[in-house]
């Protein structure tokens, strides 16, 4: 529920700009927030049900009006006895309340009208809309949208959380199947576009990576006349773009010719990443407490959005240094007989566990490793290939076993059977329990496990099961690298 004092809107406005038709005129002339769930405080606001696969927000309508709601949006052809709503609730009918949502939240963008920048990307759009959001803070109130609202339901509920004394935003946007980024870009009406990269993601709603590419597009061209797009130039999927973009551009790359670049890269092991910064003739040193170099191209990515979007070039460092990484992205814990943990569950895809395996390869040095992978969903008719290609790199890397949860583990194992690793350190559809006995018949010091599966995997409850088990006694996460 999205309430404060100076979130208002009449019910002409809501009428009007959801092409609704007024079944009942309750007490109230004006609406104080928007509420999707009748079991929050809904007081004083318009209660929007909203349908899913499991659930319908319209079985709630009377308990909203009871707890107070001053109106109702509700779909066209639903069963709805509007004698059992209370007198004082007004009623308006829509032809779809998610894109009635979806429309309140855009007339609410541009009523506060604040320079907004829009991220997408196959990978690293999170990390990216956070570092923009470290950097933006700096010398002004940023808002941004909180963990993964990116959806047609998350970015609108964002969106409404605008408030006068922000000056600025940053909001992520996802996509699983084509038309969802050009209906998110209509209701966000960016000024600023980050495309991160594009990958293997979501190909069972595409069915290939150059949808995916033409999908995430999109974001480009549905930028609001003058708006400035930033480009990886480094990704050739994304040069495509670039090619036909003919607006206003900002680059950034390592390998390519670019206005915001990244050089003398170095990494610093478990202690993170540092590389140059150049832009605009600027130049100065980074040490970000982030693993993995893919990380840079999340940085140079924010950087150039934060400089396309007037920020200085001091707040741009300062923001970056001082970013701390997303809870299950990269997280390291240490153990306290060396090695350690890297719980990177928060999502997975092939590009992504690409690079968790090579962070975890470069970190390791000498040490062991083990690998806790549970399927990447969404990939379509790639599932089968792309998760032996994932066995073949897990093999790659000298792990010394393999754990494996989900549908698709026979694939990863057939992969690294192919790879060469011995058919006894692979372990197909494991629990905690499995990989805690592992543990504690052949734990060797300067350990490194890392864990990783696409979020309904729910591969963390792994992460808690072995920090339990091997005793944690240092982690790098969001809140900074402490002592535990």
């Amino acid at each position: 529920m999205l309430k404060t004092s100076d979130f208002l809107m009449d019910i002409k406005t809501v009428t009007e700009i959801t092409r609704g038709k007024l079944v009942r005129k309750g007490h109230n002339n004006f609406f104080e927030g928007v509420s999707t769930d009748s079991r929050g405080p809904v007081k004083g606001t318009l209660f929007i049900p909203l349908a899913g696969e499991r659930f319908d927000g319209h079985k709630f309508l009377k308990n909203a009006a009871q707890n107070g709601a001053a109106g109702i949006l509700v779909a066209r052809g639903k069963e709805v006895l509007y004698e059992d709503i209370p007198d004082h609730t007004t009623i308006i009918e829509v032809a779809d309340t998610l894109k009635g949502l979806g429309d309140i939240a855009g007339w609410w963008r541009r009523h506060t009208n604040i320079p907004i920048a829009a991220v997408t990307g196959s990978s690293g759009k999170t990390t990216t809309k956070e570092m923009i959001a470290s950097i933006g803070n700096r010398s002004g109130h940023m808002i941004k949208s909180e963990g993964n609202f990116n959806n047609l339901v998350g970015l609108p509920l964002s969106l409404l959380s605008i408030r006068a004394f922000h000056d600025t935003g940053v909001f992520e946007l996802g996509a699983n199947r084509p038309g969802e980024i050009g209906r998110l870009a209509e209701i966000a009406d960016p000024d600023f576009a980050v495309i991160t990269n594009v990958g293997p993601a979501h190909l069972a709603g595409f069915g290939s990576i150059d949808a995916v590419r033409e999908e995430k597009g999109r974001l480009f061209s549905s930028l609001k006349s003058g708006g400035t797009a930033i480009i990886n130039r480094d990704d050739e999927h994304i040069r495509i773009l670039e090619d036909r973009w003919r607006g206003k551009a900002l680059t950034f790359g390592i390998t390519e010719q670019a206005a915001v670049r990244a050089e003398h890269i170095f990494s610093r092991g478990e202690r993170g990443v540092s590389f140059t910064i150049k832009i605009g003739g600027l130049a100065c040193g980074i040490d970000m407490t982030t693993l993995g170099a893919h990380n840079i191209y999340n940085a140079l990515a924010a950087a150039s959005c934060c400089w396309a979007m007037g920020m200085g070039y001091e707040d741009i460092c300062e923001g970056l240094r001082n970013f701390r990484q997303v809870d299950g992205r990269m997280t390291l814990y240490k153990f306290e007989t060396g090695g350690a943990l890297i719980d990177d569950t928060y999502n997975a895809n092939p590009s992504s566990v690409a690079e968790a395996l090579k962070t975890l390869n470069d970190l390791r040095e000498q040490g062991e490793s083990i690998v806790v992978l549970g399927d990447m969903l969404e990939l379509g008719d790639r599932a089968k290939n792309a998760h032996e290609e994932v066995g073949r790199l897990v093999a790659a890397t000298g792990a010394s076993a393999l754990f494996l949860k989900g549908e698709f583990s026979k694939f990863v194992a057939s992969g690294a059977l192919q790879g060469g690793m011995k058919c006894d350190r692979i372990h197909v559809n494991v629990s905690p329990g499995d990989v805690i006995s592992e543990l504690r018949t052949s734990f060797h010091r300067d350990l490194w496990i890392l864990v990783k599966g696409s979020r309904s995997m729910r591969m963390d409850i792994f992460v808690e099961a072995i920090k339990k088990e091997l005793g944690i006694v240092f982690s790098c996460s969001k809140r900074g690298c402490r002592e535990l």
